[in-house]
């Protein structure tokens, strides 16, 4: 059984490397954004899923179908699945300009962010750290958010929700980039990268190996 993958790349550099097609109800969700950047990093990291899957697989991502229904209200958002391959799980991301996806058996989930410049927001920290992370995290805008995408990806896996975020305590590990060592909390496997701005962090059963696309 292959290790999990994670793929990622900006968003001009996936459009151009990934081909594939999307489902009726992926061009009508894409279709609803009025910025033609978000439309394009919904399309390039539905692209991308795709591919990351099927190159997980050993198969064409021509041969994948990506459904999301979400289980409350029946609509075609949610966590994400492969209709060929249902024991594979898939999860994707998407900031300005940059995507990833990340798809393994066992649970995944992958975020990644943006670092905009300037002090830790109060408000974010207070919905989303626990006191030793806070503590940790101080006035550090990078730490805050890399502790952000660690926890999103968690959500993502269906570990957490947005209101829980406080209930799983990562201080125990490190904030700092650059790492060359896979991270390990609880049984889970950390993944982490960075590109520009973007902090990025999947979180899978195993360790996973980075594909990263274009320059």
């Amino acid at each position: 059984m292959r290790p999990p993958l994670a793929v990622a790349g900006h968003t001009d550099d996936v459009l151009e490397l990934v081909g594939g097609t999307l489902t009726p109800a992926e061009r009508e969700r894409a279709e609803r954004f009025t910025r033609s950047g978000d439309r394009r990093d919904f399309v390039a990291a539905h692209l991308l899923v795709r591919h990351c899957a099927a190159e997980l697989l050993g198969t064409r991502a021509c041969m994948l179908t990506v459904v999301q229904r979400c289980e409350e209200c029946g609509q075609a958002h949610g966590r994400p699945w492969l209709a060929e391959a249902p024991e594979v799980s898939i999860s994707l991301a998407h900031t300005s300009g940059y995507v990833c996806a990340v798809a393994g058996y066992g649970r995944v989930g992958v975020d990644a962010e943006h670092v905009t410049g300037g002090p830790a927001d109060e408000n974010l920290v207070a919905l989303a750290l626990t006191p030793e992370e806070a503590k940790l995290v101080g006035d550090d805008n990078r730490g805050l958010i890399r502790q952000w995408v660690r926890k999103e990806a968690l959500v993502k896996r269906g570990e957490l929700t947005l209101g829980r975020l406080r209930e799983a305590d990562l201080s125990a590990l490190p904030l700092v980039d650059g790492l060359t060592v896979p991270l390990e909390w609880q049984g889970r496997h950390f993944l982490e990268w960075t590109a520009g701005t973007v902090i990025a962090s999947a979180v899978t059963d195993e360790p996973a190996k980075l594909h990263l696309l274009g320059g």
